[in-house]
């Protein structure tokens, strides 16, 4: 697996405050642990789940490095997270991480964001976060958000210098702002390398129907379509699940082989099969990723030292390195195209939108 410089420059800025709450004089260490132990946080999931090797997956895996660093346990008194199979359940799940009586609680994705706005009017002594929207005007609701469309005008760029029929597909989980961003940054960085590109849209109106995912994609690649990017969370393993049917039954280095883009982590692994001429391969082209975990680790420390930055919006793009590109299957010559991409983003010259 090759990466390219996964959260870059803002390694640095997301764990600063994890390397500021390390420091201190020797008569606090005391006072600090107990607090440290004392301290809990869960998050609750959206339909995608904790195993949907993206979003949610992200947003787990933090948690527990924040919890285990800390030397917590899984439940009530340490971390935990609570999954939602239905929109129904966003709100009971968010009442028994407040009868848990855990400090800070995550809601992971928008969806998330109407439930945790009633839940803090009524527990203002509860701390929530809202990742991936915005919640204002509420002191005891923190948001972090995400520059998608800085990451997925990257993977545009590698989509359009390596698709080799000029048809490229897009596939969301629900049209709405957030996936409206990936979305934009995607068309945009593919019509920054040839406008001629034809880009097929498609929302499949969930993130947990991965048979939904597989028919649209089967649809996209039978129309010549030979490179997808996935922004469906669960949804989205669909699409891996046609792509891998569809390249076991050519040869490894089969000129129409198909390609999935992954989203929010390194989806390599949601790429290997083995192909017709038995040899091991892989179809993950490339993977835009967000820093969930990171951010997570970043938001509890804070809330931890008593500095939980309610009713502020936390805010990661490229330049915090708070998303990114992994490289995965990108040959080099490409990924120094992104990379000059990339360079303009941070430096102001590219300004990539963020609304279709």
């Amino acid at each position: 697996m090759k990466m390219f410089q996964k959260l870059g420059l803002g390694a640095v800025t997301l764990s600063a405050v994890l390397v500021l709450g390390a420091c201190g004089n020797s008569s606090k260490k005391s006072d600090d642990s107990n607090k440290k132990s004392d301290f809990s946080a869960a998050l609750v999931t959206d339909i995608g789940g904790v195993d949907d090797k993206s979003f949610n997956q992200s947003a787990w895996e933090g948690l527990q490095k924040w919890g285990k660093e800390n030397g917590l346990k899984k439940g009530v008194g340490g971390y935990d997270y609570f999954q939602s199979t239905s929109e129904s359940e966003y709100v009971s799940n968010i009442d028994q991480a407040i009868a848990g009586k855990f400090n800070v609680i995550y809601g992971i994705g928008f969806a998330l964001a109407e439930a945790i706005k009633e839940e803090a009017d009524a527990n203002p002594d509860t701390n929530f976060a809202i990742v991936d929207d915005v919640i204002e005007g509420k002191k005891n609701v923190a948001s972090a958000i995400f520059a998608d469309n800085e990451s997925s005008y990257l993977a545009g760029v590698a989509a359009a210098h390596e698709t080799k029929t000029k048809k490229i597909g897009f596939i969301g989980g629900t049209e709405g702002t957030v996936i409206g961003r990936f979305e934009a940054g995607f068309k945009a960085g593919v019509a920054s390398v040839d406008k001629s590109i034809d880009v097929q849209v498609k929302y499949a109106e969930s993130y947990g129907d991965p048979a939904k995912g597989k028919t649209i994609a089967s649809t996209m690649y039978s129309s010549n379509v030979d490179i997808i990017f996935q922004v469906a969370g669960g949804t989205g393993a669909g699409v891996f699940s046609e792509a891998s049917a569809i390249n076991q039954g050519k040869d490894a280095d089969a000129a129409d082989k198909v390609w999935v883009i992954g989203v929010d982590r390194d989806q390599i692994e949601e790429g290997k099969y083995k192909s017709k001429d038995g040899k091991e391969s892989n179809f993950t082209l490339c993977s835009t990723t967000k820093g969930v975990g990171e951010a997570l680790i970043a938001m509890t420390k804070l809330a931890q030292d008593g500095k939980f930055p309610g009713g502020e919006v936390k805010k990661y793009g490229i330049k915090a390195g708070g998303v990114d590109l992994a490289q995965d299957n990108l040959p080099d010559a490409t990924m120094e195209l992104v990379k000059t991409a990339r360079e303009g983003i941070i430096n102001g010259d590219i300004k990539v939108p963020e609304k279709p």
